[in-house]
């Protein structure tokens, strides 16, 4: 079973994510490609000690980029909005 640190590698932080955060009590993370919703929501309990809803997973696909005559192709990558039951919030996205 994997740890909680790598199943959530990073939040996001944007105006988009915000407005969610704030309409919805929603949160985004930079998730591990082969992580499920279930994996993600433990993983959130435990980090932040709160209790999550649901989970929407979205996955991207890495961009192809060019340098000079070079071509290569950026990772693929998950993302996962958290909405929490209500009341409940994450104190590291507060600003």
């Amino acid at each position: 079973m994997k740890q909680a640190r790598e199943i959530v590698i990073a939040p996001m932080i944007t105006e988009k994510t915000s407005s969610i955060q704030n309409a919805t009590n929603s949160y985004t993370f930079r998730v591990s490609v082969n992580a499920n919703k279930i994996e993600i929501a433990k993983a959130i309990e435990n980090i932040f000690k709160v209790d999550v809803i649901r989970v929407n997973t979205i996955c991207q696909r890495g961009k192809v980029k060019q340098m000079g005559r070079y071509s290569g192709k950026r990772a693929n990558w998950k993302k996962a909005i958290v909405k929490l039951k209500e009341g409940d919030s994450i104190a590291e996205f507060e600003a």
